[in-house]
């Protein structure tokens, strides 16, 4: 069969061959809803398939988003991606995704590629410091980025966050007043010092203002150790087995309370009875958990959401635009037996 070209769309549908570039471009120009739909009645009934390579080259624009995260085989990272590919499909690009794997080379590798491929934004979930990115961002004419997750200190583009603060000290005090508990250790990251933007930085001030404020010293109970529960659930059972062990954690992530819960059964010690865990991102996994962990739940729906309208939206190219630097979205504590209530 001949192939279907742009001019048999247009002679069907009645119209120029502009409009319906106009129709699968979604713009730049408006179409009327009437002959909107007569164009996508004759892409339909011919079969016309649109030439991305060829749209690309002609608006120096992919249909892609890229999207960098520290590391998708962790819960929270592989929802949120998935929450991002959703949104972004109903917008009509596809997602590519990088995994930097906390390391700054692999990162910029990433993020040099995908902006070199000329993706219509690059949403960035940073696994640090990000100096060189930023300079990155800087030396693409016309970048399209937004941060996610995260806002490092050295990069000034849009982001999209969630009070870390407030929904950390909101844990650690539902522990205190309600549960009574004398203090509550906090399973930080694997880092004494991380750096400014990160969140797990954002969860320790808020165990620390929620420990200040009922006067407990912090003391040495902040515990270092990695993001995932492997490492956590290591960590726990040393912590869990010395006769300082704590009668309460609050996790920075879901994954190292799963590890914790874990690490309580091997120790002999009963949740939430001997032991309460709190934990931060509700992921899927937590309300399955033994017990059902109590958790922070940010709304990575909207997150996301938000996220994909930014870096697609043309303003973020405007200097000096209205556009919001900072979005920051509440969260909720949810209560489980972990801690517990329920």
């Amino acid at each position: 069969m001949p192939k279907v070209t742009r001019d048999d769309v247009a002679r069907l549908a009645g119209t120029s061959t502009a409009v319906v570039s106009y129709v699968i471009n979604n713009g730049p120009r408006p179409v009327a809803p009437a002959t909107k739909e007569r164009v996508l009645a004759a892409i339909e009934q011919l079969g016309y398939r649109p030439n991305s390579v060829a749209q690309a080259m002609a608006s120096r624009r992919t249909n892609l988003i890229g999207m960098v995260v520290p590391d998708a085989r962790q819960p929270f990272f592989a929802e949120l991606a998935h929450a991002v590919e959703r949104v972004a499909s109903e917008r009509g690009k596809l997602v590519l995704i990088g995994n930097s794997d906390y390391v700054d080379d692999r990162e910029v590798h990433y993020v040099r590629a995908f902006l070199g491929m000329r993706v219509s934004g690059l949403i960035l979930v940073s696994q640090g410091p990000s100096e060189r990115a930023a300079e990155e961002f800087a030396a693409i004419e016309g970048a399209r980025v937004v941060l996610l997750h995260r806002r490092p200190e050295a990069i000034d583009d849009v982001a999209v966050v969630t009070d870390d603060v407030g929904g950390a000290e909101t844990a650690v005090r539902h522990l205190l007043e309600v549960h009574g508990h004398p203090y509550v250790a906090c399973f930080g990251g694997p880092v004494a010092s991380p750096a400014p933007g990160d969140p797990v930085v954002d969860h320790i001030e808020g165990w620390m203002r929620a420990m200040d404020a009922h006067g407990v010293p912090t003391g040495q109970h902040l515990v270092e150790a990695p993001f995932d529960r492997y490492g956590a659930y290591r960590v726990a059972l040393d912590l869990l087995r010395s006769p300082d062990r704590p009668p309460a954690v609050f996790c920075s992530t879901d994954d190292q309370a799963i590890g914790v819960l874990r690490a309580a059964r091997e120790a002999g010690l009963r949740v939430p009875e001997d032991l309460a865990v709190a934990g931060f991102d509700d992921i899927p996994e937590a309300a399955f958990c033994d017990p059902p962990l109590t958790t922070v739940a940010s709304d990575r729906d909207a997150m996301a959401r938000a996220a994909v309208d930014l870096v697609l939206d043309d303003s973020l190219l405007v200097p000096g635009s209205d556009t919001e630097r900072v979005r920051q979205f509440p969260n909720r504590l949810v209560l489980r037996r972990s801690c517990g209530c329920g």
